[in-house]
């Protein structure tokens, strides 16, 4: 099965993906981790969550090469890879498909996929795969946001059609932008029991003082503008020309990022499933 990432793999995207940590990403697994862990981080991206996972594993007094990460596209792969040689973490990084999973039944303790499911037309597949790789009394974690959940002040209307356009072109590749709000039901789609899992929330925060609301507002900015998202932009049937829509959306952000009182919340959900 072929999914359209709606983010495309630009430049700007998987430098933005590069900033993210275990700890600010996957804190809910962490409690997990042991020396024997063996782990698996499912559309991995350029690694930098990964290697977190593979450092905490050597700490804990395990080898960094329990971890795994898997990734479907070669860009990310290869920065994975590098980002690898560069910190010096021997986990290892391989190409793979979330539905078709290059491992044996449960070859691993841990297993997580962090702003995954959003984005795949089949979930409850890429679940029932996880499962299917995850050792009995090991633990899945799953991470996703909710676009739709998402507020902000001020709300320019750049920045408003942001939100809508970024929703609107996921919904049209078969996607979940809204994916937070139904992980339990796909988890139980998948065969899950109630009793399995574990649900809550987490939210990442941007300010002027706290998360950087410079950053987040030219990462944005930066995406946007990429080949890969301006194509779908213009494949909209009322956003008009994508060089138009770019601009509204890029003074929407600088807008809200000048302003002293910017604030930003992405509520994300987390999902826990505890394998029997």
């Amino acid at each position: 099965m072929t999914d359209t990432y709606t983010h495309g793999h630009g430049a700007a995207v998987l430098a933005n993906h590069a900033t993210r940590t275990a700890t600010d990403s996957l804190a809910v697994v962490l409690p997990y981790l042991t020396a024997g862990s063996r782990v698996l981080d499912v559309g991995c991206g350029p690694g930098s969550i990964t290697l977190d996972l593979a450092a905490m594993i050597a700490g804990l007094g395990g080898a960094a090469s329990q971890v795994t990460g898997v990734e479907n596209t070669p860009e990310p792969l290869r920065e994975a890879r590098a980002a690898a040689t560069a910190r010096g973490i021997a986990a290892r990084f391989v190409p793979g498909d979330a539905y078709r999973l290059p491992f044996r039944a449960g070859e691993f303790d841990v297993v997580v996929a962090h702003q995954v499911l959003q984005h795949l037309s089949d979930p409850v597949a890429a679940l029932s795969e996880m499962l299917r790789v995850t050792a009995a009394g090991g633990v899945i974690a799953v991470r996703d946001a909710d676009y739709a959940g998402m507020f902000f002040s001020p709300a320019p209307p750049g920045l408003r059609e942001w939100q809508a356009r970024y929703r609107e072109i996921a919904h049209r590749n078969g996607a979940e932008p809204d994916a937070a709000r139904h992980l339990v039901g796909w988890a139980l789609a998948a065969g899950c029991t109630p009793e399995q899992l574990t649900f809550s929330c987490s939210t990442w925060v941007y300010t002027r003082s706290v998360g950087d609301a410079a950053w987040l507002a030219g990462s944005w900015i930066r995406r946007t503008g990429e080949e890969h998202y301006r194509a779908q932009l213009a494949a909209l049937p009322d956003a008009g020309p994508a060089d138009d829509a770019v601009h509204r959306i890029t003074e929407g952000w600088m807008e809200w990022a000048e302003d002293p009182a910017a604030t930003f919340v992405m509520p994300h959900g987390e999902l826990l499933i505890h394998v029997p």
